[in-house]
């Protein structure tokens, strides 16, 4: 049965999630749409672009990939949604990052089991290429 003080404390745990989410996207978010205005994100973009391609995905998308792997989902969010990517775009960086996300976190998780983690980190990362290539092609 729901009472008054549990749609208050629903309440509160909503608002502190949407805060928590908050402070993790919209920095990244304003951060990627002032480096649009600037060379950096074109620099960036050139570098990254060659391999970004072989999997449909722009070279600002490599940000997206960056920040996902070494921070979190959410600033890699922050990202996605500055960029004008298309659903086929979105689909395939989304694909990716379930693939290949918080590698250092899940790290050192993983090698208090006793995996040897460079095999783990060199999996994700190939099978989330392979996967962005994959998907790039049937899509």
């Amino acid at each position: 049965m729901v009472t008054l003080k549990t749609f208050k404390r629903g309440i509160g745990n909503g608002l502190s999630v949407t805060r928590d989410l908050a402070i993790a996207i919209v920095p990244v978010y304003f951060l990627i749409t002032v480096l649009k205005y600037t060379p950096v994100l074109e620099i960036i973009s050139k570098v990254f672009e060659p391999i970004m391609r072989l999997v449909g995905l722009p070279g600002e998308a490599s940000l997206a990939l960056v920040l996902g792997n070494a921070i979190n989902l959410y600033p890699a969010i922050g990202v996605i949604v500055s960029l004008s990517l298309s659903p086929k775009q979105v689909t395939i960086l989304a694909l990716m990052l379930l693939l290949s996300h918080s590698l250092f976190i899940e790290s050192a998780v993983s090698k208090m089991t006793g995996i040897m983690v460079w095999q783990l980190v060199l999996l994700r990362l190939s099978l989330s290429f392979i996967s962005g290539f994959i998907l790039n092609v049937i899509l």
